[in-house]
């Protein structure tokens, strides 16, 4: 199954998508590396994982972007402490999105609602529509990294991710039990036929470690997500241990990475930082030496 085959033809028939196509491919360029955050699953702590490896590349030295694409519970703003956080309007009539620090800025739905507890009931149509102007129409500028915060499951806003965006990796978040990873599942399924490589799994709510005696505590179990990356033949990217504090923190909307930088849970974000960058690398040189060794067998089919 190609998830791209109905939108371009779509898009072929119709001057203004076709425009707008054009916008989208235009303002991606800009962007040299795409990742989705996703899970099966809601309640796996995936927008957590979104907001803190966002800050991690950002704390890198790299200049990132997080735009949040749960348009019915867009958490990435109050978990930044920016809710009503004023887009960027500039001259021109484009828009910029809103400004965490000087390295990191953030789009979502939220601060275009005009109050905060408004719900979005939105269907399929309007939603791929909103997730596209996110990008054709938001100055983003140029980016390392942008970082998607997908709703959990495989429905309308993670696939018009993978239609819009077609050289986004995906990161999968789950939990060690098993009713986790059994959705899991669905997801890399759902990534392998729209074609979307895997980046590699997220082990969260791994192990709590105790207050007082210092040993771990198999909270929700562990090490399911690693036994589950080995057996699907993708990378596992690390564990993030439970933390009250990641609570707390982010609704104070001070994330643990930069708030505990040298805690245990920090530590653990900023070994999954390291992980992504580099395994973010890795597959794009794999990605391209198949891609030449695909082009070298068609010339010598040619012949």
């Amino acid at each position: 199954m190609d998830a791209n085959l109905d939108q371009k033809e779509d898009i072929k028939k119709n001057p203004v998508l076709k425009e707008q196509e054009e916008k989208i491919q235009k303002k991606l360029s800009q962007i040299e590396n795409k990742i989705m955050v996703m899970s099966g699953k809601g309640g796996v702590g995936k927008s957590t994982v979104s907001i803190n490896l966002a800050i991690g590349l950002s704390l890198e030295n790299f200049y990132v972007g997080l735009l949040d694409v749960d348009l019915h519970g867009p958490n990435v703003p109050k978990m930044l402490g920016v809710e009503r956080g004023e887009l960027q309007r500039r001259p021109d009539g484009t828009v910029g999105p809103v400004y965490y620090s000087p390295n990191l800025k953030f789009m979502s739905v939220e601060p275009l609602l005009p109050e905060k507890d408004s719900a979005v009931m939105w269907r399929g149509p309007l939603k791929m529509s909103a997730i596209r102007q996110f990008i054709y129409d938001i100055e983003w500028g140029k980016l390392d990294y942008l970082v998607i915060d997908a709703p959990p499951g495989t429905g309308d806003e993670p696939m018009t991710v993978a239609q819009t965006i077609p050289d986004a990796f995906a990161v999968v978040v789950t939990t060690p039990q098993e009713v986790s990873l059994l959705d899991v599942r669905k997801s890399i399924s759902f990534c392998n036929q729209v074609g979307m490589p895997i980046l590699g799994i997220v082990e969260n709510m791994s192990g709590m470690l105790c207050p007082h005696c210092g040993k771990t505590i198999d909270v929700f179990k562990r090490g399911g997500g690693m036994k589950l990356a080995e057996e699907l033949g993708v990378p596992f990217l690390g564990r993030i241990p439970v933390d009250p504090r990641v609570v707390t923190t982010g609704d104070a909307g001070k994330p643990i990475i930069a708030t505990y930088p040298n805690s245990h849970t920090a530590e653990a974000f900023e070994k999954l930082v390291r992980n992504v960058i580099n395994a973010t690398q890795a597959l794009k040189e794999k990605l391209l030496e198949e891609a030449k060794e695909k082009q070298k067998k068609k010339k010598e089919k040619a012949k």
